[in-house]
C-alpha cells in the first residue's frame, strides 16, 4: 500500500492552490473547476471544493476546522525556502528554528488555516522519520 495524496477540503480552490503553487514552486494539475493536484516526487497534495465530498452527507470533511494534521514539505535549506516565502505568510508560527532532536523547522498556517511545516533533517540522520 501506498499513500497517494493527502487531500484539502477548501471553499476557495483558487486560493489555496496558488497559495501552494507558491510553497512547493510547482504548478498544479486542474482536472475540474472544484479540483487540484499538486504531484511532488513522493506524494501528492490534492485541493478540492466541498463539492467533491457532498456524497458523505454530514461526515464530509468540513474546510477551515483541521486542528490535527501538520502538512510537511521536506526541504534542503528552510531558512532559504521560508524567506522566500516570508512575503504571502500571513500566519507564521514558529519561525526556522532547530528542534532538539536536530530537525530544522519554520511552521505557518495556510489560507484556510491548516498548519504546514518547512523542514530538513540533521546531516547525520537522512532517514530520521521525526519531523515538526
Amino acid at each position: 500500500m501506498n499513500l497517494a495524496s493527502i487531500r484539502i477540503i477548501t471553499p476557495d480552490v483558487d486560493q489555496l492552490t496558488h497559495f501552494y503553487e507558491t510553497v512547493t514552486g510547482m504548478s498544479a494539475a486542474r482536472p475540474a473547476p472544484v479540483f487540484a493536484e499538486i504531484q511532488t516526487d513522493v506524494g501528492t497534495i490534492a485541493i478540492a471544493s466541498p463539492e467533491t465530498v457532498a456524497m458523505l452527507g454530514g461526515q464530509a470533511p468540513r474546510p477551515g476546522t483541521n486542528d490535527t494534521t501538520i502538512v510537511e514539505f521536506l526541504v534542503t535549506d528552510v531558512d532559504a525556502e521560508f524567506g522566500r516565502l516570508r512575503h504571502v505568510l500571513e500566519n507564521v508560527v514558529l519561525e526556522p528554528t532547530t528542534m532538539p532532536w536536530g530537525n530544522r523547522s519554520a511552521l505557518f498556517r495556510d489560507p484556510d488555516g491548516n498548519l504546514v511545516n518547512l523542514f530538513s533533517r540533521p546531516p547525520h540522520s537522512p532517514s530520521s522519520p521525526s519531523h515538526v
